[in-house]
């Protein structure tokens, strides 16, 4: 799938789904970008991407998170030289009572969402990070969990002696079906090889 088809479909905006607990039962499209979208993360050859040690980082933090936060598990996930993609499904059991209103993740994947309000017009929003430490902070969420995985790619990076930065907000998507899974988790896995038409691409200053 061309990424050009892909942005047709998913189009990021400020605005939150008001009507959306992000702590629920789902399935969501995360992406998070370097500050200044610097090349901290390596670089692409031959349409495949090379880990620099901060990359590396990056990579191995992302796959500890189901560790550190429960009811967490993992879709498709990429590093790319100044942001991540990446799926986190949040499935907790229908017994918890944080999550009465939830909807079992179909498949393990995406849910069916309710319908949306005329006044709340996209899924996805810029967010905060959380704290300093790769820590559960109280019920698991979205903000929670990428807050504590920048904070620990950072805090790691930085006892290293590697620069890093990251941006200060985020995206964040709800992805809505299967259909829209498969075409994300297509899109993730792909984004190497796409990397000249990326619409995150920048020039790397460090040559």
């Amino acid at each position: 799938m061309s990424q050009g088809k892909f942005q047709n479909k998913y189009r990021i905006s400020s605005i939150r789904a008001q009507w959306w607990d992000y702590g629920w039962n789902g399935a969501y499209f995360v992406t998070i970008c370097t500050q200044d979208r610097e090349h901290y993360f390596g670089e692409i050859q031959n349409d495949k991407m090379v880990l620099s040690e901060v990359g590396i980082i990056a990579d191995l933090l992302w796959y500890q998170i189901p560790i550190h936060h429960k009811n967490v598990e993992l879709g498709d996930f990429v590093v790319m030289p100044n942001h991540i993609h990446g799926i986190l499904i949040i499935n907790k059991p229908l017994n918890d009572i944080d999550n009465v209103k939830n909807v079992v993740v179909e498949a393990g994947h995406a849910l069916p969402l309710p319908p949306q309000s005329s006044s709340s017009t996209s899924t996805a929003e810029f967010k905060k990070p959380g704290s300093q430490r790769f820590q559960n902070i109280g019920k698991n969420t979205i903000s929670s969990i990428i807050g504590s995985y920048k904070s620990a790619v950072t805090k790691h990076a930085n006892r290293l002696g590697y620069p890093h930065q990251w941006q200060k907000l985020f995206y964040d998507n709800i992805i809505r079906d299967n259909n829209q899974y498969q075409r994300i988790s297509d899109y993730i896995v792909s984004n190497p090889e796409n990397w000249v038409k990326d619409k995150f691409k920048t020039e790397d200053k460090t040559k």
